[in-house]
């Protein structure tokens, strides 16, 4: 079965600072990618693998929120070296690791832009 999800964007208001955010929380480089009349920070994916992924970019349409739908974000095997990094890098811990059951561990998180945002590892 495919993925329910394949792509989120997420909303931010400053992309430089939130790709340096993402960059350190998830551990790989986000990718600046310029087009005609906007910009986008690729969040990393393997393309052909299934993989979901997803872009941070700005609008004046659309707002980061701590109300909205919760995305979580594959942590690697890594989930208490990404959390250490959420207030290092401007963003706030809202709900430490905790086990949610057969599923892993999650973290939840306000960004640095002010979205909030699961980590997720097993």
């Amino acid at each position: 079965m495919a993925n329910s999800i394949v792509w989120v964007d997420i909303p931010v208001l400053n992309l430089d600072r939130s790709i340096k955010f993402y960059s350190a929380v998830i551990g790989s480089p986000v990718a600046k990618q310029e087009y005609p009349g906007m910009s986008i920070g690729l969040l990393p994916h393997f393309e052909g693998k299934g993989e979901v992924s997803g872009c941070l970019y700005t609008s004046p349409d659309a707002k980061p929120s701590d109300q909205g739908p919760l995305v979580y974000l594959n942590a690697q095997e890594r989930l208490d070296q990404a959390v250490a990094a959420v207030e290092a890098n401007g963003g706030k811990v809202l709900q430490p690791k905790h086990a949610i059951g057969p599923h892993g561990f999650r973290a939840v998180i306000l960004d640095s832009e002010g979205n909030r945002v699961a980590l997720h590892s097993m």
